[in-house]
């Protein structure tokens, strides 16, 4: 009876949401696949905005444009030539109070100065930044994933030579591409 009582109510539980589906993406690029899995049930904005541009084949010819060993590595709005794609959604609130920490493999919005100005760029820390999580004084930058599988991958990227190419500090010398970012599957998480 007791078994039966609580399928049942885990049942119910999952009917009403209880149990998030989180969205696994694979991140295709010239060097290797990087698998995620998106946190929808904590930034249901960011990663609302992620998939929208991940649907829509905005990420595909995109590169990582900006790489620093010890810290992360930054793509998702400049193509090969450094010039940034053309962006008509509108920037989306900062959502840095989720309770997810800035730690090694997670994925977080990239933004200028103002707190509510992601759009479509992105990066994966490579180690834990704890001063990017939000505090009493600094808005934090909004952790909305977190690598599943390939962070061999994000290693390569991150031991990847880099230098300065016009306006742009820390660029790969060799173009590192997203090829595409594709929704394989919801993850049921608990």
């Amino acid at each position: 009876m007791l078994k039966h009582t609580f399928i049942v109510l885990t049942a119910t539980l999952s009917s009403f949401g209880v149990f998030a589906q989180n969205t696994l993406v694979e991140m295709n690029t010239n060097v290797g696949n990087i698998e995620i899995e998106l946190f929808n049930d904590k930034a249901p904005i960011s990663v609302k905005n992620f998939e929208d541009y991940a649907k829509s084949g905005f990420y595909n010819g995109t590169v990582f444009h900006r790489v620093i060993p010890g810290f992360m590595i930054q793509g998702g709005g400049l193509e090969s030539n450094l010039v940034e794609k053309t962006i008509e959604k509108a920037p989306i609130k900062n959502e840095s109070s989720n309770g997810l920490k800035n730690k090694r493999g997670t994925l977080v919005m990239a933004r200028t100065n103002d707190p509510n100005s992601a759009r479509s760029q992105f990066f994966i820390n490579t180690v834990d930044n704890d001063f990017l999580n939000k505090s009493a004084m600094n808005a934090g930058y909004a952790v909305f994933g977190q690598v599943t599988k390939g962070m061999d991958i994000v290693e390569k990227i991150e031991k990847t030579a880099t230098g300065n190419r016009g306006m742009y500090q820390n660029v790969p010398t060799q173009s590192i591409v997203i090829q595409s970012v594709k929704i394989k599957a919801p993850k049921e998480s608990k």
